[in-house]
């Protein structure tokens, strides 16, 4: 009984535990307030007053008037035919997509596993042409391929062959978006092969894998994290490019980003370009997100 009063006073003379208090915020959501506050200024808000715009009446240049629809009933309009620049510029993204897959992989595996001490300057010398304005190498290539340009100049000078121009042509565009986002590709590919760890491709060769079944099996699905950034990137890049339609085509092909510029330029009707930008948006958007439900982003950034 003595034991038991004693432990009974003992509990009552000590102080009570204070409870650690809850942070209203946790340390991760204060760390990334930055970043929130920049998406919501520099995407948020302007995604938010292009989507109001698309609601404007045509041809005018406030949205607190009554909302329309007028703009949408345009574009998807029998007589309308916006919806081949639609096409031309999901085609073309997807071309240089696959393009860039096939021209990037070899170049990728050189500077994850064999280049070595060269894979900096190579990485280096793919990187430069970044730092001259895309403008300026794009009008360098059309003094490239024009008629009695660099390209037909020598040939005619040392072979006596005349060619006939591509100049302005869909797969001059095409190769324009090959040339430009390469780099886009190229390095979240080498990423992606650098996460593959040896061990497991030579304990497949030790199995009696051949080297189709190795890459097939084994290499592409580890890598395949990198290969779905990198083409995702490219994806969006060339879905919205101009300049490459515009300097190389001549605007013999018009995709949906000219019209986009041509209905908040020289139209002036900026609520149909804002229609245009939200569909243009809710399209890649939606291709986007169907492509990320088979990412596994956790796996990427290392939580696993």
């Amino acid at each position: 009984m003595s034991t038991l009063s004693e432990a009974v006073a003992e509990t009552s003379v000590r102080p009570a535990r204070r409870m650690p208090r809850r942070r209203l915020f946790s340390p991760g959501l204060l760390a990334a307030l930055p970043v929130l506050a920049l998406l919501a200024i520099g995407f948020l808000a302007p995604l938010i007053a292009v989507t109001a715009f698309s609601f404007a009446e045509p041809r005018s240049f406030t949205v607190f008037g009554a909302p329309t629809l007028e703009n949408y009933r345009t574009i998807f309009s029998p007589a309308n035919t916006v919806y081949l620049s639609f096409v031309w510029s999901l085609v073309f993204a997807a071309l240089a997509v696959v393009l860039l897959a096939l021209l990037c992989y070899p170049v990728a595996y050189g500077l994850a596993h064999i280049f070595g001490r060269w894979a900096n300057l190579i990485t280096l010398l793919l990187v430069f042409p970044l730092f001259i304005s895309e403008n300026i190498r794009l009008f360098g290539w059309v003094l490239f391929f024009i008629k009695n340009g660099v390209l037909d100049g020598t040939l005619k000078s040392l072979f006596g062959l005349e060619l006939q121009s591509i100049l302005f042509t869909p797969p001059v565009i095409v190769f324009g978006m090959v040339y430009v986002y390469l780099p886009f590709m190229l390095f979240p590919m080498v990423l992606g092969l650098s996460m593959v760890p040896r061990e497991v491709v030579e304990a497949a060769g030790d199995l009696g894998a051949s080297r189709l079944q190795t890459f097939r099996e084994v290499e592409l699905p580890l890598a395949m994290p990198g290969f779905i950034i990198g083409g995702l990137l490219t994806f969006v890049l060339a879905v919205g490019a101009v300049a490459e339609s515009k300097v190389l085509g001549g605007q013999s092909v018009i995709v949906i980003t000219h019209d986009i510029e041509i209905a908040f330029t020289y139209a002036q009707n900026w609520p149909l370009g804002a229609a245009l930008s939200v569909l243009l948006t809710a399209v890649v958007g939606t291709l986007v997100l169907l492509v990320l439900r088979y990412l596994d982003l956790d796996r990427i950034l290392g939580r696993r």
